[in-house]
């Protein structure tokens, strides 16, 4: 399976772009707190699918999906934050984060009843 071919990673490719644009209007002082926890969650989202994708298993790949799966919920956790403490004003970010979300879990359930 290429990861390249499945519309989940396409997706959070898109959602990891977004969060760098997002966060570049982050205060300074948060460039090694929110900021950098943020890009690297959302870069482990489409990064875990990848991985899993070029393993030689379904069992392999599901397992990673899960890693996605928490680095996703962790990213919506650290956008909510942001919001609350004032760095975000609206998160029009979240629908993608849902819609990841229910393509992750889509695969997962596609791949136990393979």
């Amino acid at each position: 399976m290429n990861h390249k071919d499945l519309d989940v990673w396409k997706e959070s490719m898109i959602l990891a772009k977004e969060v760098y644009h997002l966060t570049k209007g982050f205060p300074k002082e948060e460039i090694y707190g929110l900021t950098s926890q943020m890009r690297r969650c959302s870069v482990s989202i489409p990064s875990n699918i990848a991985e899993g994708a070029a393993r030689s298993s379904d069992k392999e790949l599901i397992q990673f999906l899960y890693i996605s799966l928490g680095s996703l919920s962790e990213l919506e956790t650290q956008l909510l934050l942001s919001r609350d403490l004032g760095f975000v004003g609206n998160l029009d970010i979240l629908p993608r984060i849902n819609s990841i979300k229910i393509k992750i879990l889509g695969l997962i359930k596609y791949l136990k009843m393979k």
